[in-house]
């Protein structure tokens, strides 16, 4: 951690191993060069100067124009900018008319995609500035023995705090002295209860959540006073670490990401190559006119590239990520929405993801009788609960604000919601009270009346059930009091073991009159009548279990990850339906080596008492394995691991910013079934995205064929046709119309499919199946070949008994529209949906019929070089669209046959 970072340079020169937690106050003053009564204002400007100021470093963001530049970098991208050059070129050659048709509208292209590309990379992100907003602006601190207040961003090691409850910790800091301190480190440490901070050393080797001697920077006081000595400020606290951890995280891409990288270098590589080798045919064996060779490279690199790929991508991910947004999930990553579809791994913190992050009280035991199952309003009272409840929130400092909110320790909120919401009301008038203390363990209050047996002052006491107990003399049964028999002393021992064996903090209750309202602790607190146990937790939240089990069904394997102890994270596992057979702690798994953890994970499901590093070493050892990983959590201890996860999910109404910051999906509702319904989702978004570049890959690869081999034909059949500056089988600008209108809008409706039926009762895909899986491969190959075939022969046909070249080029022209436009249904026949089940999509189809009409019998046809047709003409795209439609039912029973569904 960065408090070995401060060891390494301590101001005495002496290095040492021991951390601050393992020593004593005297110890880490001296080390610090420091005192009680704090630094002079002299040393303290020198530390400034030396340690800088109390604030986490940023990393540069990425500069909007660097991020603009990297929109024209991938080699499709290249590929179309050479093909839009040669085709200026050839428009520019001398003794040609002037052609910028082609050009202009590559290059268009090329723009578009990457303006729109750029608009949805555009984002900046927030988890640092997020954690910066976790430091107090300015700090109590103890200077030359007086009190100053001072900026936060100025204190430095050595500096002693002074903090009080509501007060934020500023930097790490060791505890010199303190009066009922405690603080909420649930953020950090993912422990729901606050924690009892005192100046006693606690052993070397105690994880952080257990670190009682410290305070830490982005933490709260809740409760009492704190003095403490700063031991790190900056990057050199825990906060700092997590700050570093997320400023390292590599910058991954998803698997689909990686997968458009390869197949658009392949691409790249493939229609080079098929260019060098048409060039050399053409240039010395048919002697083709250099012109012409020029014009079938354009013509090659335009039928290649999948132009509307990316847009229909981003466009495909963005609808989905707003289905998922109307499903409470936002999704601020568009990559990461294909990669929830193949998640096997979920790995989820407790408290307020699991759990509502809420103490609550669920069971009461009153003497002489079994367990109450307290669950408020609808819990029978009698005289007995009733005074267990009034002594709970009478002996209390908690408040309720204006708003309806509470200030205050969660456990003392649990107490007073209890008893307000059985109607039950506390006393406010205080005669006396005897604060709680961490060597007390018990507090008390003396009010004017009580609602139990006698008359006059009564002294209200709550404590550690056995604390309580040991002051106990009496016992109220049924509304008797009666001596406390070692019977009933007994009973209310095993009630509390049994409260504690079901993770519950348990609070015992008494009273007694008090004589003399001002006396002592010791003297209110004698004799007293035992009241009854309440016992609290912080609930599942509604649905949790539910949600666990949808998971399991889907073939998703379910892990908590908490900061909190092995026998509370079991109880909480337990009641939502994760398997707690086995349970590792933070100190387990720190001293496994990499394959014991990997061992390990495979058989273990509940992880308690880990710190930020640990839950990190949990992913990456499930990554190693093979599954991909969701990481929830809320806290500032999670961002790493969010970060690192396949799938980062944090929590939107809980969660901190920073969590957000670093994650890839916010559940708005903090509700767990969410993200069972976004895997969902991503499944059928995935399956969407694969259909969609089945379709336009099976396209591009037949019209790269139809051009790659029709031009070798037609050398071959008709070399007065095809060695002039004209002889091409289509047009660069016709494909450009086939690949962006008349394939763009069927591509865009695909990815607004619905989920096939199945999706959640399939297992996930496994982690290294990409979109082009062995079947989408042998579909796109057979279609291309289909195309091919289908496509010249009714060019060919075309050519020879019209003579026109124009003619033939319109003819091919035409069936590939139609032919590419019924591909859009044999596409989904995998999925097993009907051709209305998706309106867009039969809309889409009719849009791109009627655009290649209104082109074909209009006066742009010239633009595009294309002419009407004629029965005649329209009887010859028929006559190869026939076998083309029986060749993709072929095809399909062939993938069924080789590899299933």
């Amino acid at each position: 951690m960065h408090e070995q970072a401060t060891r390494e340079r301590p101001l005495d020169g002496e290095a040492t191993d021991v951390p601050w937690h393992a020593l004593e106050p005297d110890a880490a003053l001296s080390r610090l060069d420091s005192s009680v009564d704090g630094l002079d204002s002299d040393e303290a400007e020198r530390r400034l100067e030396r340690y800088g100021p109390n604030k986490l470093v940023e990393d540069e963001s990425v500069s909007p124009l660097s991020l603009l530049v990297s929109q024209f970098t991938g080699p499709l991208i290249l590929l179309l900018f050479v093909a839009a050059g040669l085709s200026l070129a050839v428009g520019l050659l001398p003794g040609r008319e002037p052609e910028y048709t082609d050009a202009a509208l590559i290059f268009l292209i090329v723009f578009g995609n990457g303006i729109f590309g750029f608009i949805q990379d555009y984002r900046a992100e927030k988890a640092l500035e997020a954690l910066k907003e976790l430091t107090l602006p300015s700090a109590t601190v103890r200077r030359g023995g007086s009190l100053r207040e001072v900026s936060a961003e100025d204190i430095v090691p050595g500096d002693v705090l002074i903090l009080d409850a509501g007060d934020a910790v500023p930097a790490d800091a060791r505890i010199l002295d303190t009066a009922d301190c405690r603080a909420d480190e649930s953020t950090l440490t993912g422990e729901s209860t606050p924690v009892e901070k005192g100046p006693a050393s606690v052993a070397e080797a105690t994880p952080l959540a257990e670190h009682r001697s410290v305070l830490h920077a982005g933490t709260t006081v809740v409760r009492g006073r704190a003095e403490a000595v700063v031991v790190g400020t900056a990057m050199d606290t825990e906060l700092g670490d997590i700050a570093d951890q997320l400023e390292n995280v590599r910058q991954r891409k998803t698997p689909f990401e990686r997968e458009v990288d390869r197949l658009g270098s392949r691409i790249g590589v493939g229609i080079v190559a098929l260019i060098v080798v048409i060039a050399l045919v053409q240039l010395f064996v048919t002697a083709t006119d250099p012109v012409v060779v020029l014009l079938v490279a354009v013509t090659l690199a335009v039928a290649a590239v999948p132009e509307g790929l990316p847009a229909v991508v981003t466009l495909t991910l963005a609808l989905g990520s707003r289905t998922l947004l109307e499903r409470n999930a936002l999704v601020r990553n568009l990559s990461v929405v294909q990669s929830l579809g193949a998640v096997d791994f979920v790995v989820t913190d407790k408290t307020g993801t699991l759990t509502e992050n809420r103490m609550t009280v669920t069971r009461a035991w009153l003497p002489g009788r079994q367990a109450v199952e307290f669950d408020g309003e609808s819990t029978e009272m009698d005289p007995a609960l009733s005074a267990l409840l009034a002594c709970g929130v009478t002996c209390n400092d908690a408040t309720v604000l204006d708003d309806g909110t509470h200030r205050g320790d969660p456990t003392e909120i649990a107490l007073l919601t209890a008893a307000n919401s059985t109607g039950v009301d506390g006393i406010d008038d205080r005669l006396s009270e005897v604060p709680f203390t961490s060597e007390r363990r018990r507090m008390t209050v003396v009010v004017d009346e009580f609602e139990a047996p006698g008359d006059g002052p009564v002294a209200l006491t709550k404590g550690g059930p056995e604390v309580v107990l040991d002051r106990c003399d009496r016992i109220l049964v049924d509304g008797d009091i009666e001596p406390l028999t070692e019977e009933y002393r007994s009973e209310i021992e095993a009630a509390t073991a049994s409260f504690a064996d079901d993770a519950l903090r348990v609070l015992g209750f008494a009273y007694a009159p008090a004589v003399d309202p001002d006396a002592d602790g010791e003297t209110l607190e004698s004799g007293l009548v035992f009241l009854g146990l309440q016992g609290m937790t912080d609930p599942p939240r509604e649905g949790v279990a539910a949600a666990v089990s949808d998971c399991q069904s889907a073939g998703i394997q379910v892990t908590m990850a908490t900061g909190d102890t092995a026998q509370t994270a079991r109880a909480i596992a337990t009641q939502v339906g994760i398997d707690a057979d086995a349970v590792l702690t933070g100190s387990d798994i720190a001293q496994m080596s990499e394959s014991e953890l990997h061992h390990a994970i495979e058989e273990t499901h509940v992880f308690a008492r880990v710190e930020p590093e640990h839950k990190v070493r949990i992913l990456r050892a499930l990554q190693d394995v093979g599954y991909t990983v969701a990481m929830t959590g809320d806290g500032v201890n999670d961002a790493p691991a969010l970060g690192n996860a396949d799938v980062g999910i944090s929590m939107g109404e809980r969660g901190t910013q920073v969590a957000q910051g670093a994650s890839d999906v916010v559940l708005r509702d903090d509700n767990f079934v969410t993200i069972r319904d976004a895997i969902a989702e991503g499944r059928g978004i995935f399956d969407n995205v694969r259909k969609f570049v089945n379709y336009l890959l099976s396209a591009n690869a037949g019209e790269v064929l139809v051009v790659f081999l029709g031009t070798l034909l037609g050398a071959l059949l008709f070399p007065d046709v095809f060695g002039t500056g004209s002889g091409l089988v289509i047009t660069p600008v016709a494909l450009l119309w086939l690949n962006l209108v008349t394939d763009g809008f069927p591509a865009l409706a695909l990815g607004a499919d619905p989920k096939s039926g199945d999706v959640m009762k399939r297992p996930p895909r496994p982690r290294d199946e990409g979109v082009l899986d062995d079947r989408t491969v042998a579909s796109i190959v057979g279609i291309g070949v289909a195309l091919t075939v289908t496509g010249l022969g009714a060019f060919f046909y075309a050519l020879a008994e019209s003579g026109s070249l124009v003619v033939a080029q319109t003819v091919l022209f035409t069936f590939l529209v139609t032919a590419e436009l019924v591909r859009t249904q044999s596409v989904r026949l995998r999925y097993r949906l009907s051709v209305l089940s998706n309106l867009w999509l039969v809309g889409a189809v009719g849009l791109s019929l009627a655009l290649h009409m209104l082109l074909l019998y209009t006066p742009i046809a010239g633009a595009f070089g294309v002419v009407p047709l004629g029965l005649r003409e329209w009887g010859w795209v028929a006559g190869a669209f026939v076998p083309f439609l029986l060749a993709n039912l072929v095809v399909f029973r062939v993938n069924e046959w080789l590899f299933g569904r």
